[in-house]
């Protein structure tokens, strides 16, 4: 067994899907479908079960991911304690971002740090809350950075400053040109709104209940994985949402969307999301402290 061999199977056990592997990997699908063969041949054991196009893992490929990890988890480790020896000149830096915070706020501060530190390579993936905290928690991912607060005993997490929530419509919505909405209208609006387990949904739906309405009594036409999705079905007059002003600032400033008052949204931090026993590398550092404290 390789270390290549348990980075290909980590890849599939992840996606559960070989294509999007081997796209993660930039590798071939056959590549990557022999490596997992050949692994599963060495040890006369079935690491997945092909069901169709889809991929399950077995029992025995279920164990297998857990050690995986950890291992793949060591060896980066290693790397990153050899790259801070080296200062900075080679590794790498593995984040994970909310969809907010990773399409509007960290592309300017990445592009900083790649300027600073040009030989440490970014790997970064993009979820909701949830999907932060969680690979934060499960080592896929030495930082986070979630538009929600993560509440877990493995985790820690610091504030920074972040953005502020809008009420938004296109500008042919009913509601263009009040100055505010009373609860009566927000009861009655078809709402364009982020998946739950996100944080612009959560902060949401507690605007909704301090205006002493019940969010799920709320009708909710369409739920979408992205700010930028929203806006776009905004754009085509398909209701009305919260967004974070970093994705709509351009459209309230050419008049395409209009802000509406009425919903009592608050500007919220971003939160830096840690493990509390993993070593914080060099990279690690540099990154918080050019992104975030020099901003």
């Amino acid at each position: 067994m390789t270390l290549e061999q348990l980075r290909i199977f980590a890849a599939v056990a992840d996606a559960l899907h070989f294509t999007r592997a081997a796209e993660s990997l930039r590798l071939s699908q056959p590549a990557v479908s022999a490596a997992v063969a050949a692994l599963e041949a060495e040890h006369g054991l079935r690491l997945f079960d092909r069901i169709g196009r889809r991929v399950e893992l077995t029992a025995a490929g279920a164990l297998l991911r857990d050690e995986a990890r950890s291992i793949l988890r060591k060896v980066e480790e290693a790397g990153a304690m050899l790259a801070e020896l080296s200062g900075l000149t080679r590794g790498m830096l593995r984040l994970v971002a909310s969809q907010t915070v990773g399409n509007h706020w960290l592309p300017s501060r990445l592009a900083r740090f790649a300027a600073a530190f040009p030989g440490i390579r970014i790997d970064l993936s993009i979820g909701n809350s949830e999907d932060v905290a969680e690979a934060v928690r499960d080592g896929r991912a030495e930082l986070g950075i979630a538009e929600g607060a993560v509440s877990d005993p493995y985790l820690m997490s610091d504030v920074v400053p972040g953005d502020r929530l809008v009420l938004v419509v296109g500008r042919e919505h009913p509601w263009t040109g009040r100055g505010a909405v009373a609860p009566a209208d927000l009861a009655a609006a078809r709402w364009i709104l982020r998946e739950p387990g996100s944080g612009t949904r959560a902060l949401f739906e507690s605007a909704i209940r301090d205006a002493g309405l019940d969010p799920a009594a709320l009708t909710v036409a369409m739920t979408l994985p992205g700010g930028s999705v929203i806006r776009h079905a905004l754009l085509a007059g398909l209701g009305a949402s919260v967004l974070s002003d970093l994705v709509v600032s351009d459209d309230l400033r050419d008049g395409r969307l209009v802000a509406v008052g009425g919903l009592a949204l608050p500007e919220r931090g971003f939160h830096l999301v840690r493990h509390r026993d993993r070593h914080r590398s060099a990279a690690e550092r540099e990154f918080v402290r050019l992104a975030v404290v020099e901003s």
